[in-house]
């Protein structure tokens, strides 16, 4: 496989920039949305939990990926 140029290594390591902090941002606001839905206090914690998972799994996959690649 032939190597990629850089400014598709940088568009790809951009994007994981801004990833982690969208996943965590929308587990957030989920969790936010359902505490006002149900009158809880705590969904917005689980919610925070869950993006920060999501983020850094797709995080680890594209690092693998990559890697995997060289």
């Amino acid at each position: 496989m032939p190597k990629k140029s850089w400014p598709v290594l940088v568009g790809e390591y951009t994007s994981l920039a801004f990833l982690l902090p969208v996943c965590i941002v929308v587990g957030y606001a989920a969790g936010w949305l359902l505490d006002r839905e149900f009158g809880t206090g705590f969904l917005y914690i689980v919610g925070l939990l869950i993006g920060i998972a999501a983020g850094l799994t797709q995080l680890i996959r594209q690092l693998m990926r990559d890697t995997k690649d060289e």
